[in-house]
């Protein structure tokens, strides 16, 4: 992946994390007693949270000073 695609998934990868956060919040909110939904959506969410920081990661390494 180029630079350019690697700033565009990480934008969907982030945008789909906010929503998920809203909907777990949404949930949680309205006394859901679908706690397996909640912790599939919690579980998701941290795949995408593992997946944004190995793209920030590629894209701004670190640098040894």
């Amino acid at each position: 992946m180029n630079e350019q695609e690697l700033v565009k998934t990480l934008e969907l990868l982030k945008s789909e994390h906010r929503d998920l956060d809203a909907a777990i919040g949404a949930l949680t909110e309205a006394g859901s007693s679908d706690q397996l939904q909640i912790a599939r959506l919690k579980k998701r969410k941290l795949r995408l949270k593992d997946q944004i920081s190995i793209i920030e990661d590629t894209l701004l390494p670190d640098i040894i000073a």
